[in-house]
């Protein structure tokens, strides 16, 4: 394998840049595409929701500070600016508050990289609805599959892969919206990777983890505008044996799988997989407020009515977002379980209004937090990536009654995926705390209808406050 450039030493590569440039509407089956038009929403409430957020206004602050231009609008604010730089906005506002989209098995928040950087590459050269839809559904189904292919471990060795695997989604769906071919789209994919990063310690109390899948959009937009003029990128990205993707960013050879890459591309659509959130929180937390909130119907409890909460879980939800509570910031408040644990007891949900900036302190929600262990179960462990969600709660009442309930994945999920209605009221609620109702309504039609509009439409109804 030295001379690893030959011809034929990017089998997968070459598959994915092929699947993406020469995709069609009429490739995408009904149900796919219904779903692809539901998860585009979701991601649009989040961000319209994340245009007034204080991380959003310092970032479209400091890029307002030396960008000028006006090509490319930012979703439910009025500040314009270049592309990469709009794409670098309107991902970090769709992740801005937790409440974005997740494919859990490859560890994903596909819309937050795909649209920002699709709706870009529109900016530059307009495409009509019917090659919006298949440039976000290439997208789509991309970044999951190189994040199957990585495994768990790469986020257990401290790589965010929401934002290391990103760029592969949003340089395949800039790359299809900006018409190119098979060869260009490999070195769009090439240029992408080689800019891939995103450390895991963001979680602790910095903003910017926010920003990771803005970085990945921009990053993925910048291979597929580079890549249209004739620049390379490196042609064997995940195949490379020094270097590549997958050996860099897994500690050894046994840790990936390149043949998930591309195995059942155009066939199995991971988009199908992809699951919604309908907690302000990190994903690895839904299953247990979902679990309590099973037990607290059947057998009611308060804060002081109970010992403690028992939650078994896999070893990445340990480490992810087991650890005791300590008040830095509210990203750590959204990623940390017992704290969201104590949120849904004292708030009764855990959605938007229930973190606001002061909740970091709050010293009852601190103190039932201690109450919360979350334990390692090798059983769980042991199920896979598949399952790293799942979770075993004991409920221990005050009385010595101990309730238990197991869930394997929350409402949202690919398993029990949310209703249309529910999701387009998930996408009114957040909408609207930035734009007027009507407006907010139109753009559920327009989605739900793409096929018959075009990227102007649509971004014109994103943009402005």
């Amino acid at each position: 394998m030295s001379n690893h450039h030959a011809s034929g030493a990017n089998p997968h590569t070459r598959a994915i840049a092929q699947f993406v440039s020469g995709l069609s509407l009429e490739d995408i089956p009904p149900d796919v595409l219904h779903r692809v038009k539901l998860l585009m929403l979701d991601s649009f409430g989040c961000a319209l929701y994340g245009a007034n957020l204080e991380w959003t206004r310092i970032l479209k602050q400091t890029l307002a500070e030396t960008d000028r231009s006006d090509g490319s609008g930012t979703w439910g604010g009025p500040e314009r600016f270049s592309a990469p730089h709009a794409a670098l906005v309107n991902g970090l506002q769709v992740q801005g508050f937790e409440l974005d989209d997740v494919h859990r098995h490859g560890v994903l928040h596909v819309g937050a990289v795909t649209l920002p950087a699709v709706l870009a590459a529109a900016s530059i050269k307009p495409v009509d609805g019917r090659e919006l839809l298949t440039a976000i559904a290439a997208g789509y189904e991309i970044g999951p599959r190189v994040g199957i292919a990585m495994g768990q471990e790469h986020i257990g060795q401290g790589w965010h892969s929401g934002a290391t695997v990103g760029v592969f989604s949003a340089a395949a769906g800039a790359a299809r919206s900006l018409g190119l071919d098979a060869e260009q789209t490999i070195h769009a994919l090439g240029i992408a990777g080689t800019q891939s990063a995103g450390l895991m310690a963001a979680q602790f109390g910095a903003m910017v983890k926010r920003m990771h899948a803005g970085r990945s959009a921009q990053s993925g937009l910048y291979g597929a505008m580079l890549a249209r003029n004739g620049f390379t990128g490196i042609v064997d990205v995940f195949e490379a044996p020094y270097g590549g993707f997958c050996t860099t960013f897994s500690r050894s050879t046994d840790r990936f799988d390149l043949d998930a890459l591309s195995a059942g591309l155009g066939r199995d659509w991971e988009s199908l997989r992809i699951s919604l959130k309908f907690y302000s929180c990190v994903g690895s937390n839904h299953t247990t407020l979902d679990a309590l909130r099973n037990i607290k119907h059947r057998r009611d409890f308060t804060p002081d009515t109970i010992r403690e909460i028992v939650v078994y879980g896999s070893q990445v939800t340990v480490d992810h977002v087991g650890w005791p509570y300590e008040p830095q910031g509210l990203t750590s408040a959204q990623l940390n379980l017992p704290f969201c644990v104590a949120t849904l007891l004292l708030e009764e949900d855990v959605f938007v209004t229930q973190f606001p900036p002061e909740c970091v302190n709050d010293a009852a929600r601190i103190a039932l937090s201690r109450k919360v262990r979350v334990v390692h179960d090798p059983e769980i462990t042991a199920l896979g990536s598949k399952f790293r969600h799942k979770v075993r709660v004991e409920v221990h009442y005050g009385d010595g009654h101990v309730e238990t309930e197991t869930v394997e994945a929350p409402r949202g999920s690919e398993f029990s995926f949310a209703s249309d209605a529910d999701i387009c009221d998930k996408f009114l609620k957040l909408a609207t705390t930035t734009i007027p109702q009507a407006r907010a309504q139109e753009i559920v039609d327009i989605v739900m209808t793409l096929e018959h509009h075009d990227s102007q439409r649509l971004s014109g109804l994103l943009e402005g406050a």
